[in-house]
């Protein structure tokens, strides 16, 4: 059972919070990122392009290209480069994608091989027009890494497989250390950012997860500034939780081309923070909350504390 939270006023800080706050301009100092080049960025982009595999921080913009692969870690995409949904805040182009590459989950167990990951991330596009949305990719990757690399924890970022709950048995059957499915935005906001998408079939792929197996970790994230209002993202935390989600990522959108959705405010340090620590009061087991943070930022660091048995004690960074 989710654990019970403790009483916190949910109310938005005091401190400089502005319903409306425009951002047109400059980005404010706390979004720079670290360059994209060092020799362990370089050193992954040769293997990424040797092994003909595509990640996620390359294809969706991820603004900590450089600091993630500056560590030797990356997100993998799944099922080639083109997404059959058309999300108003995602870079993945949408369209017709190609074929099903089935020798994919070899090459990419070779990778987390020759990069001795000690965990490894695994995304994909929306494939929905595969009977299981590409479940059975996400499965033979898993075994994949599990034969090439026996130590080193794995964690989904899935789609919702169109609430298919056999697709997710399958996944789940593999018994990944974390099954992450990001709820992305407010309910209210759900048709022009994730338009074939639903809430509440996103609440129920984690509850069944969870029910399918217990000890699996699950996880969702939320992007902030989409123009949802303060109680509105206490009201999705408060539905993870509801469902027993144990680890809650949420950053700042940024719009990244002029053709995605704008930017409708900047939240500052201080507001990401507070998120935070609602988020440790609501039970979450750890909440990563910052202005860069996006759905596999230290995720590494998340799993060691898996790895090594430890009880997660809410963290928040």
């Amino acid at each position: 059972m989710p654990s019970t939270p403790i009483e916190f006023d949910p109310s938005p800080p005091r401190h400089k919070w502005h319903e409306s706050q425009l951002t047109r301009g400059r980005r404010p100092d706390w979004l720079r990122v670290q360059s994209a080049d060092s020799p362990n960025y370089r050193r992954l982009n040769v293997l990424m392009r040797n092994q003909s595999l595509n990640t996620v921080c390359e294809e969706a913009g991820c603004p900590n290209i450089g600091e993630c692969w500056g560590r030797g870690t990356a997100t993998f995409l799944l099922l080639g480069e083109t997404c059959t949904r058309s999300c108003g805040f995602c870079k993945i182009k949408t369209g017709r994608p190609g074929k099903v590459d089935i020798l994919e989950p070899l090459r990419l167990a070779h990778s987390v091989k020759t990069m001795a990951l000690r965990h490894a991330v695994l995304t994909s596009v929306n494939r929905d027009e595969l009977p299981d949305g590409g479940a059975f990719i996400f499965a033979a990757t898993l075994r994949k890494i599990r034969e090439f690399v026996p130590e080193c924890t794995i964690e989904v970022l899935i789609p919702d497989f169109m609430g298919d709950a056999d697709a997710l048995h399958t996944v789940m059957a593999e018994r990944p250390e974390i099954l992450n499915h990001n709820t992305e935005t407010v309910p209210r906001l759900y048709h022009r950012v994730r338009p074939q998408a639903k809430y509440e079939r996103s609440l129920k792929v984690l509850k069944r997860a969870k029910a399918m197996d217990p000890g699996t970790l699950t996880k969702s994230g939320l992007m902030v500034g989409l123009g949802e209002r303060w109680q509105e993202i206490i009201s999705v935390m408060e539905g993870l939780r509801s469902v027993d989600t144990d680890i809650l990522t949420i950053g700042q959108y940024l719009q990244p081309t002029r053709f995605h959705l704008p930017i409708e405010r900047y939240y500052t340090p201080e507001e990401f923070k507070e998120i935070g620590r609602l988020g440790e009061q609501m039970g979450f087991k750890w909440v990563e909350s910052g202005p860069l943070v996006r759905s596999s930022y230290h995720a590494e660091s998340q799993a060691r504390l898996t790895r090594r048995g430890a009880d997660l004690e809410s963290v928040t960074i």
